[in-house]
């Protein structure tokens, strides 16, 4: 009964850190361009942590 909700609860969070490692490495391209792409690796793989979640269901 509570798998159902961790699950959901997991996939929002990631989905907030990949919101968020967006916006930073959006931030970061006018300053720091490798900074950004550091930021954009690690949302890239945040977003296939989510795709890997949503197959599994």
């Amino acid at each position: 009964m509570f798998g159902l909700f961790g699950k959901n609860s997991k996939k929002k969070t990631l989905q907030k850190k990949y919101q968020r490692l967006l916006e930073e490495a959006y931030r970061l391209s006018a300053v720091n361009r490798k900074a950004s792409d550091e930021k954009s690796a690690e949302a890239d793989r945040v977003l296939k942590e989510i795709e890997a979640l949503e197959t599994a269901a």
